[in-house]
Protein backbone atom coordinates (compact mmCIF):
# COMPACT_ATOMS: atom_id res chain seq x y z
CA UNK A 1 0.00 0.00 0.00
CA UNK A 2 1.49 3.41 -0.91
CA UNK A 3 2.60 5.68 1.90
CA UNK A 4 1.40 8.76 -0.01
CA UNK A 5 -1.99 8.94 -1.70
CA UNK A 6 -2.85 12.25 -3.42
CA UNK A 7 -6.46 11.71 -2.40
CA UNK A 8 -5.73 11.53 1.32
CA UNK A 9 -2.33 13.11 1.97
CA UNK A 10 -3.97 16.25 3.38
CA UNK A 11 -6.77 14.96 5.62
CA UNK A 12 -7.52 18.54 6.69
CA UNK A 13 -7.26 20.89 3.69
CA UNK A 14 -5.69 24.26 4.41
CA UNK A 15 -7.16 27.68 3.78
CA UNK A 16 -5.33 28.89 0.67
CA UNK A 17 -6.16 27.84 -2.90
CA UNK A 18 -5.09 24.57 -4.48
CA UNK A 19 -1.47 24.40 -5.59
CA UNK A 20 -0.19 22.10 -8.34
CA UNK A 21 2.61 19.72 -7.40
CA UNK A 22 4.78 20.04 -10.52
CA UNK A 23 7.48 17.88 -12.05
CA UNK A 24 10.16 20.36 -13.20
CA UNK A 25 11.56 17.97 -15.81
CA UNK A 26 8.29 17.82 -17.74
CA UNK A 27 5.99 20.49 -16.34
CA UNK A 28 3.44 17.77 -15.57
CA UNK A 29 1.18 18.00 -12.52
CA UNK A 30 1.79 15.17 -10.06
CA UNK A 31 -1.04 16.12 -7.72
CA UNK A 32 -2.46 19.08 -5.85
CA UNK A 33 -2.12 20.39 -2.31
CA UNK A 34 -3.71 23.29 -0.52
CA UNK A 35 -1.39 25.88 0.95
CA UNK A 36 -1.38 27.37 4.43
CA UNK A 37 -2.51 30.85 5.38
CA UNK A 38 -1.90 32.67 8.66
CA UNK A 39 -5.03 31.23 10.25
CA UNK A 40 -3.78 27.69 9.57
CA UNK A 41 -0.56 28.47 11.43
CA UNK A 42 -2.53 29.81 14.39
CA UNK A 43 -4.69 26.69 14.53
CA UNK A 44 -1.73 24.31 14.18
CA UNK A 45 0.28 26.08 16.88
CA UNK A 46 -2.65 25.92 19.31
CA UNK A 47 -3.18 22.19 18.73
CA UNK A 48 0.57 21.52 18.87
CA UNK A 49 0.99 23.34 22.16
CA UNK A 50 -1.74 21.26 23.78
CA UNK A 51 -0.42 17.97 22.41
CA UNK A 52 3.14 18.77 23.38
CA UNK A 53 2.48 18.91 27.11
CA UNK A 54 1.47 15.24 27.07
CA UNK A 55 4.25 14.21 24.69
CA UNK A 56 6.88 15.71 26.98
CA UNK A 57 5.65 13.42 29.78
CA UNK A 58 5.89 10.27 27.63
CA UNK A 59 8.81 8.05 28.75
CA UNK A 60 11.97 8.60 26.76
CA UNK A 61 12.06 5.04 25.44
CA UNK A 62 8.61 5.49 23.89
CA UNK A 63 9.71 8.64 22.05
CA UNK A 64 12.89 6.89 20.98
CA UNK A 65 10.85 3.95 19.65
CA UNK A 66 8.79 6.25 17.43
CA UNK A 67 11.96 7.79 16.00
CA UNK A 68 13.56 4.40 15.35
CA UNK A 69 10.40 3.19 13.61
CA UNK A 70 10.38 6.33 11.46
CA UNK A 71 13.97 5.64 10.45
CA UNK A 72 13.03 2.09 9.45
CA UNK A 73 10.11 3.39 7.39
CA UNK A 74 12.31 5.62 5.25
CA UNK A 75 14.05 2.42 4.15
CA UNK A 76 10.86 0.38 3.87
CA UNK A 77 9.24 2.98 1.59
CA UNK A 78 12.44 3.94 -0.23
CA UNK A 79 11.16 3.15 -3.74
CA UNK A 80 8.09 5.35 -3.35
CA UNK A 81 9.88 8.21 -1.62
CA UNK A 82 12.76 8.09 -4.11
CA UNK A 83 10.29 8.60 -6.95
CA UNK A 84 8.85 11.67 -5.28
CA UNK A 85 12.29 13.14 -4.67
CA UNK A 86 13.30 12.53 -8.29
CA UNK A 87 10.12 13.80 -9.88
CA UNK A 88 9.17 16.67 -7.55
CA UNK A 89 12.60 18.10 -6.73
CA UNK A 90 14.52 17.16 -9.89
CA UNK A 91 17.01 14.96 -8.03
CA UNK A 92 18.93 12.22 -9.77
CA UNK A 93 18.24 8.81 -8.12
CA UNK A 94 21.62 8.74 -6.37
CA UNK A 95 20.96 12.08 -4.71
CA UNK A 96 17.49 10.88 -3.69
CA UNK A 97 19.01 7.74 -2.15
CA UNK A 98 21.46 9.91 -0.22
CA UNK A 99 18.58 11.96 1.17
CA UNK A 100 16.74 8.81 2.23
CA UNK A 101 19.86 7.43 3.91
CA UNK A 102 20.47 10.67 5.82
CA UNK A 103 16.78 10.91 6.78
CA UNK A 104 16.91 7.46 8.36
CA UNK A 105 20.17 8.28 10.14
CA UNK A 106 18.74 11.55 11.45
CA UNK A 107 15.89 9.57 13.01
CA UNK A 108 18.23 7.02 14.57
CA UNK A 109 20.51 9.73 15.95
CA UNK A 110 17.48 11.61 17.27
CA UNK A 111 16.23 8.47 18.99
CA UNK A 112 19.48 8.40 20.95
CA UNK A 113 18.90 11.99 22.11
CA UNK A 114 15.77 10.96 24.00
CA UNK A 115 17.82 9.11 26.62
CA UNK A 116 20.71 11.53 26.92
CA UNK A 117 21.47 12.71 30.48
CA UNK A 118 19.03 15.50 31.15
CA UNK A 119 21.16 17.77 33.34
CA UNK A 120 23.76 18.20 36.06
CA UNK A 121 23.92 18.21 39.82
CA UNK A 122 25.42 21.55 40.89
CA UNK A 123 27.44 22.57 43.94
CA UNK A 124 25.47 24.88 46.21
CA UNK A 125 26.08 27.10 49.24
CA UNK A 126 22.77 26.18 50.88
CA UNK A 127 21.60 22.90 52.47
CA UNK A 128 19.72 21.76 49.41
CA UNK A 129 19.90 19.70 46.24
CA UNK A 130 20.68 21.93 43.26
CA UNK A 131 20.52 20.67 39.69
CA UNK A 132 19.82 21.62 36.09
CA UNK A 133 17.49 19.78 33.77
CA UNK A 134 16.94 20.12 30.06
CA UNK A 135 13.27 20.55 29.20
CA UNK A 136 11.59 20.81 25.79
CA UNK A 137 11.11 24.32 24.40
CA UNK A 138 7.49 23.47 23.51
CA UNK A 139 6.63 23.98 19.83
CA UNK A 140 9.39 24.26 17.22
CA UNK A 141 8.73 26.03 13.93
CA UNK A 142 10.66 24.57 10.99
CA UNK A 143 10.93 26.39 7.65
CA UNK A 144 12.67 24.30 4.99
CA UNK A 145 13.69 24.90 1.35
CA UNK A 146 13.33 23.00 -1.93
CA UNK A 147 16.87 21.92 -2.71
CA UNK A 148 17.38 18.97 -0.33
CA UNK A 149 13.81 18.91 0.92
CA UNK A 150 13.82 15.70 2.93
CA UNK A 151 17.15 16.24 4.68
CA UNK A 152 16.55 19.89 5.42
CA UNK A 153 13.21 19.12 7.06
CA UNK A 154 14.02 15.92 8.95
CA UNK A 155 17.22 17.23 10.52
CA UNK A 156 15.11 19.63 12.60
CA UNK A 157 11.87 17.65 12.88
CA UNK A 158 13.44 14.42 14.20
CA UNK A 159 15.52 15.83 17.09
CA UNK A 160 12.79 18.28 18.07
CA UNK A 161 10.25 15.45 18.41
CA UNK A 162 12.70 13.14 20.17
CA UNK A 163 13.35 15.77 22.84
CA UNK A 164 9.67 16.13 23.66
CA UNK A 165 8.61 19.01 21.43
CA UNK A 166 5.83 19.41 18.90
CA UNK A 167 6.65 20.72 15.42
CA UNK A 168 4.99 22.97 12.89
CA UNK A 169 6.77 22.39 9.57
CA UNK A 170 6.44 24.80 6.65
CA UNK A 171 8.09 23.21 3.60
CA UNK A 172 8.66 25.07 0.36
CA UNK A 173 5.49 24.66 -1.73
CA UNK A 174 7.62 23.53 -4.69
CA UNK A 175 8.53 20.40 -2.71
CA UNK A 176 5.47 20.10 -0.50
CA UNK A 177 5.33 16.31 -0.80
CA UNK A 178 8.92 15.11 -0.51
CA UNK A 179 9.82 17.89 1.94
CA UNK A 180 6.68 17.83 4.06
CA UNK A 181 3.78 15.46 3.49
CA UNK A 182 6.12 12.48 3.25
CA UNK A 183 7.38 13.21 6.78
CA UNK A 184 3.82 13.45 8.08
CA UNK A 185 3.00 10.08 6.53
CA UNK A 186 6.13 8.41 7.90
CA UNK A 187 5.61 9.65 11.44
CA UNK A 188 1.92 8.78 11.42
CA UNK A 189 2.79 5.21 10.45
CA UNK A 190 5.56 5.20 13.07
CA UNK A 191 2.98 5.85 15.79
CA UNK A 192 3.54 9.53 16.55
CA UNK A 193 0.43 10.75 18.40
CA UNK A 194 -1.82 13.19 16.58
CA UNK A 195 -1.28 16.90 16.99
CA UNK A 196 2.52 16.76 17.32
CA UNK A 197 3.58 17.28 13.69
CA UNK A 198 1.76 19.76 11.49
CA UNK A 199 2.82 20.14 7.85
CA UNK A 200 1.81 23.47 6.37
CA UNK A 201 3.22 24.05 2.88
CA UNK A 202 3.02 27.73 2.12
CA UNK A 203 4.63 30.94 1.08
CA UNK A 204 5.91 34.02 2.92
CA UNK A 205 2.60 34.73 4.68
CA UNK A 206 2.65 31.36 6.41
CA UNK A 207 6.33 31.75 7.28
CA UNK A 208 5.78 35.18 8.78
CA UNK A 209 2.86 33.90 10.84
CA UNK A 210 4.96 31.01 12.15
CA UNK A 211 7.79 33.32 13.22
CA UNK A 212 5.33 35.68 14.92
CA UNK A 213 3.21 33.07 16.72
CA UNK A 214 3.69 33.39 20.51
CA UNK A 215 3.26 29.63 21.01
CA UNK A 216 6.39 28.91 18.89
CA UNK A 217 9.49 29.94 20.87
CA UNK A 218 12.10 28.46 18.49
CA UNK A 219 12.42 28.77 14.72
CA UNK A 220 14.70 26.52 12.67
CA UNK A 221 15.13 28.13 9.26
CA UNK A 222 17.07 26.93 6.23
CA UNK A 223 17.10 29.09 3.14
CA UNK A 224 18.63 32.11 1.48
CA UNK A 225 20.59 34.71 3.39
CA UNK A 226 18.13 37.44 2.41
CA UNK A 227 15.17 35.49 3.76
CA UNK A 228 17.17 34.44 6.81
CA UNK A 229 17.89 38.05 7.71
CA UNK A 230 14.16 38.77 7.64
CA UNK A 231 13.43 35.72 9.81
CA UNK A 232 16.17 36.64 12.28
CA UNK A 233 14.98 40.23 12.55
CA UNK A 234 11.37 39.17 13.10
CA UNK A 235 12.35 36.53 15.65
CA UNK A 236 14.38 39.14 17.53
CA UNK A 237 11.37 41.43 17.76
CA UNK A 238 9.37 38.55 19.23
CA UNK A 239 12.21 37.57 21.61
CA UNK A 240 12.52 34.03 20.28
CA UNK A 241 15.47 31.94 19.19
CA UNK A 242 16.13 31.55 15.48
CA UNK A 243 18.60 28.97 14.19
CA UNK A 244 19.56 30.14 10.71
CA UNK A 245 21.23 27.94 8.10
CA UNK A 246 21.72 30.24 5.10
CA UNK A 247 23.56 30.63 1.81
CA UNK A 248 27.16 30.23 0.81
CA UNK A 249 29.75 30.78 -1.86
CA UNK A 250 32.23 28.14 -0.80
CA UNK A 251 35.78 27.95 -2.09
CA UNK A 252 37.78 24.94 -3.24
CA UNK A 253 41.52 25.68 -3.08
CA UNK A 254 43.72 23.58 -5.35
CA UNK A 255 47.39 23.86 -4.42
CA UNK A 256 50.23 23.34 -6.86
CA UNK A 257 50.96 19.80 -5.63
CA UNK A 258 47.40 18.55 -6.18
CA UNK A 259 46.80 15.38 -8.17
CA UNK A 260 44.73 16.69 -11.09
CA UNK A 261 43.80 13.17 -12.15
CA UNK A 262 41.90 12.86 -8.89
CA UNK A 263 40.80 16.41 -8.25
CA UNK A 264 38.73 17.06 -11.40
CA UNK A 265 36.03 14.56 -10.43
CA UNK A 266 35.95 16.04 -6.92
CA UNK A 267 35.76 19.59 -8.27
CA UNK A 268 32.98 18.77 -10.75
CA UNK A 269 30.93 17.09 -8.03
CA UNK A 270 31.32 20.12 -5.78
CA UNK A 271 29.89 22.50 -8.39
CA UNK A 272 27.46 20.35 -10.37
CA UNK A 273 25.87 18.00 -7.80
CA UNK A 274 22.09 18.52 -7.85
CA UNK A 275 22.53 21.24 -10.49
CA UNK A 276 24.51 23.34 -8.02
CA UNK A 277 21.40 23.86 -5.88
CA UNK A 278 23.13 23.14 -2.58
CA UNK A 279 24.14 25.73 0.02
CA UNK A 280 27.62 24.12 0.26
CA UNK A 281 28.16 24.04 -3.52
CA UNK A 282 31.68 24.90 -4.66
CA UNK A 283 31.05 28.40 -5.95
CA UNK A 284 34.68 29.46 -6.33
CA UNK A 285 37.56 27.34 -7.65
CA UNK A 286 40.86 28.88 -6.55
CA UNK A 287 43.67 27.16 -8.44
CA UNK A 288 47.43 27.68 -8.29
CA UNK A 289 48.68 29.42 -11.41
CA UNK A 290 51.07 26.56 -12.25
CA UNK A 291 48.14 24.17 -12.86
CA UNK A 292 45.42 26.70 -13.68
CA UNK A 293 45.28 26.31 -17.47
CA UNK A 294 45.26 22.52 -17.32
CA UNK A 295 42.64 22.60 -14.54
CA UNK A 296 40.28 24.80 -16.58
CA UNK A 297 40.71 22.63 -19.67
CA UNK A 298 40.09 19.39 -17.78
CA UNK A 299 37.16 20.72 -15.74
CA UNK A 300 35.54 22.03 -18.93
CA UNK A 301 35.99 18.64 -20.59
CA UNK A 302 34.40 16.95 -17.59
CA UNK A 303 31.47 19.41 -17.73
CA UNK A 304 30.96 18.74 -21.43
CA UNK A 305 30.91 14.97 -20.79
CA UNK A 306 28.07 15.10 -18.24
CA UNK A 307 24.56 14.13 -19.32
CA UNK A 308 21.73 16.51 -18.45
CA UNK A 309 18.09 15.46 -18.68
CA UNK A 310 15.00 13.98 -17.05
CA UNK A 311 16.29 12.03 -14.02
CA UNK A 312 13.12 9.92 -13.80
CA UNK A 313 13.19 8.64 -17.38
CA UNK A 314 16.88 8.84 -18.32
CA UNK A 315 20.22 8.01 -16.77
CA UNK A 316 21.75 11.46 -16.28
CA UNK A 317 24.25 13.29 -14.11
CA UNK A 318 22.20 16.47 -13.74
CA UNK A 319 18.45 17.02 -13.70
CA UNK A 320 16.48 20.24 -14.10
CA UNK A 321 16.79 23.34 -11.97
CA UNK A 322 13.71 23.78 -9.84
CA UNK A 323 11.77 26.38 -11.87
CA UNK A 324 11.95 29.16 -14.45
CA UNK A 325 12.77 31.79 -11.84
CA UNK A 326 15.86 29.91 -10.75
CA UNK A 327 16.84 29.32 -14.36
CA UNK A 328 16.61 33.04 -15.12
CA UNK A 329 18.79 33.87 -12.13
CA UNK A 330 21.48 31.36 -13.06
CA UNK A 331 21.59 32.29 -16.74
CA UNK A 332 21.50 35.99 -15.93
CA UNK A 333 24.60 35.67 -13.73
CA UNK A 334 26.43 33.68 -16.40
CA UNK A 335 25.60 36.22 -19.13
CA UNK A 336 26.56 39.15 -16.90
CA UNK A 337 29.86 37.42 -16.15
CA UNK A 338 30.78 36.76 -19.78
CA UNK A 339 29.73 40.29 -20.72
CA UNK A 340 32.14 41.51 -18.05
CA UNK A 341 35.10 39.62 -19.47
CA UNK A 342 34.89 36.07 -18.05
CA UNK A 343 35.62 33.29 -20.55
CA UNK A 344 32.96 30.64 -21.10
CA UNK A 345 34.99 27.41 -21.11
CA UNK A 346 31.97 25.07 -21.05
CA UNK A 347 28.19 25.22 -20.85
CA UNK A 348 26.27 28.44 -20.55
CA UNK A 349 23.27 27.05 -22.45
CA UNK A 350 19.99 25.43 -21.51
CA UNK A 351 17.03 23.53 -22.90
CA UNK A 352 13.93 24.38 -20.87
CA UNK A 353 14.97 23.89 -17.22
CA UNK A 354 17.99 21.74 -18.10
CA UNK A 355 21.06 23.93 -17.66
CA UNK A 356 24.38 22.65 -18.95
CA UNK A 357 27.20 22.43 -16.37
CA UNK A 358 29.17 25.61 -16.90
CA UNK A 359 32.82 26.55 -16.38
CA UNK A 360 33.91 30.19 -16.30
CA UNK A 361 37.61 31.11 -16.53
CA UNK A 362 39.33 34.44 -16.08
CA UNK A 363 37.04 35.58 -13.29
CA UNK A 364 37.88 38.34 -10.82
CA UNK A 365 36.36 40.47 -8.07
CA UNK A 366 33.93 42.01 -10.56
CA UNK A 367 32.54 38.75 -11.98
CA UNK A 368 28.93 38.31 -10.73
CA UNK A 369 29.00 34.49 -10.88
CA UNK A 370 32.16 34.54 -8.73
CA UNK A 371 31.11 37.07 -6.11
CA UNK A 372 27.47 35.98 -5.71
CA UNK A 373 25.83 32.70 -4.74
CA UNK A 374 24.63 31.31 -8.09
CA UNK A 375 22.69 28.26 -6.85
CA UNK A 376 23.16 26.64 -10.23
CA UNK A 377 25.69 24.37 -12.01
CA UNK A 378 28.36 27.02 -12.53
CA UNK A 379 32.07 26.68 -11.69
CA UNK A 380 34.02 29.98 -11.75
CA UNK A 381 37.81 29.36 -11.77
CA UNK A 382 40.40 31.89 -10.59
CA UNK A 383 44.18 31.60 -10.28
CA UNK A 384 46.45 32.50 -7.37
CA UNK A 385 50.22 32.58 -6.87
CA UNK A 386 50.80 32.00 -3.15
CA UNK A 387 49.07 30.28 -0.28
CA UNK A 388 48.66 33.67 1.39
CA UNK A 389 46.82 34.97 -1.68
CA UNK A 390 44.62 31.86 -1.75
CA UNK A 391 43.70 32.34 1.91
CA UNK A 392 42.85 36.00 1.32
CA UNK A 393 40.70 35.19 -1.70
CA UNK A 394 38.87 32.36 0.07
CA UNK A 395 38.19 34.54 3.13
CA UNK A 396 36.97 37.46 1.03
CA UNK A 397 33.21 37.89 0.79
CA UNK A 398 30.25 37.80 3.14
CA UNK A 399 29.80 34.03 3.51
CA UNK A 400 31.47 31.46 5.75
CA UNK A 401 29.92 28.04 5.19
CA UNK A 402 32.23 25.37 3.74
CA UNK A 403 35.80 25.11 2.47
CA UNK A 404 37.72 22.48 0.54
CA UNK A 405 41.50 22.30 0.19
CA UNK A 406 43.29 19.84 -2.13
CA UNK A 407 46.97 19.10 -1.49
CA UNK A 408 49.29 16.14 -1.08
CA UNK A 409 50.55 17.75 2.15
CA UNK A 410 47.64 17.47 4.60
CA UNK A 411 49.49 19.35 7.34
CA UNK A 412 49.90 22.27 4.98
CA UNK A 413 46.22 22.03 4.13
CA UNK A 414 45.19 22.18 7.78
CA UNK A 415 47.48 25.14 8.36
CA UNK A 416 45.93 26.98 5.42
CA UNK A 417 42.42 26.22 6.69
CA UNK A 418 43.24 27.94 10.00
CA UNK A 419 43.50 31.23 8.11
CA UNK A 420 40.06 30.98 6.47
CA UNK A 421 36.98 31.37 8.72
CA UNK A 422 34.24 28.87 7.82
CA UNK A 423 31.90 26.60 9.72
CA UNK A 424 33.06 23.51 7.82
CA UNK A 425 36.37 22.50 6.22
CA UNK A 426 37.38 19.40 4.23
CA UNK A 427 40.97 18.55 3.35
CA UNK A 428 41.27 16.64 0.05
CA UNK A 429 37.55 16.81 -0.60
CA UNK A 430 35.08 19.20 -2.14
CA UNK A 431 32.70 21.40 -0.16
CA UNK A 432 29.46 19.37 -0.23
CA UNK A 433 29.35 16.89 2.67
CA UNK A 434 26.75 15.98 5.27
CA UNK A 435 26.39 13.37 8.02
CA UNK A 436 23.73 13.05 10.68
CA UNK A 437 26.37 12.71 13.41
CA UNK A 438 28.29 15.87 12.47
CA UNK A 439 27.62 19.47 13.50
CA UNK A 440 26.55 21.57 10.54
CA UNK A 441 26.40 25.33 10.10
CA UNK A 442 28.09 28.41 8.81
CA UNK A 443 29.21 31.77 10.12
CA UNK A 444 28.75 35.38 8.97
CA UNK A 445 26.19 35.58 6.15
CA UNK A 446 25.99 31.77 6.06
CA UNK A 447 24.13 31.55 9.36
CA UNK A 448 24.31 31.53 13.10
CA UNK A 449 26.79 28.69 13.57
CA UNK A 450 26.64 24.92 13.94
CA UNK A 451 23.14 23.85 14.85
CA UNK A 452 22.56 20.35 13.55
CA UNK A 453 23.99 17.17 15.04
CA UNK A 454 24.46 15.80 18.58
CA UNK A 455 25.02 18.39 21.27
CA UNK A 456 23.95 21.19 18.93
CA UNK A 457 20.46 19.69 18.71
CA UNK A 458 20.22 19.52 22.50
CA UNK A 459 21.08 23.21 22.67
CA UNK A 460 18.67 24.08 19.88
CA UNK A 461 15.52 22.32 21.06
CA UNK A 462 15.67 22.41 24.86
CA UNK A 463 15.84 24.98 27.63
CA UNK A 464 17.97 24.58 30.77
CA UNK A 465 15.92 24.80 33.99
CA UNK A 466 17.56 25.26 37.38
CA UNK A 467 15.85 23.43 40.24
CA UNK A 468 16.58 23.32 43.97
CA UNK A 469 15.06 21.08 46.64
CA UNK A 470 15.26 21.59 50.43
CA UNK A 471 14.04 19.31 53.18
CA UNK A 472 12.60 22.25 55.16
CA UNK A 473 11.26 25.65 54.20
CA UNK A 474 14.10 28.12 53.79
CA UNK A 475 14.41 30.68 56.65
CA UNK A 476 14.95 34.41 55.90
CA UNK A 477 15.68 37.47 58.08
CA UNK A 478 12.18 38.95 57.63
Amino acid sequence: MPLLDPQTWQPRPLSSPAHAVTEPATGDTLGTVTLAAAEDVDKAARVARTAQTEWARVPHFVRAGVLRKAGDLFAAHADELREWLVRESGSIPGKADFELHVAAQECYEAAALASRPAGQVLPTEAPRLSYTRRVPVGVVGVISPFNAPLILSIRSVAPALALGNAVVLKPDPRTAVCGGLSLAAVFAEAGLPEGLLHVLPGGPEAGQALVADPRVPVISFTGSTAAGRAVGEAAGRHLKRAHLELGGNSALIVLEDADLDAVISTAAWGSFFHQGQICMTTGRHLVHRSVYEEYVERLAAKADSLAVGDPYREQVHLGPVIDSGQLAKVHGLVEASTSGGAKLAAGGTHDRLFYRPTVLAGVDDHTPAYTEEVFGPVAPVRSFDTAEEAAALAADGPYGLSLGIVTRDTTRGLDLAERIPTGIVHINDQTVNDEAVAPFGGIAASGTGARFGGEANLEAFTEVRWTTVRGDVAPYPF
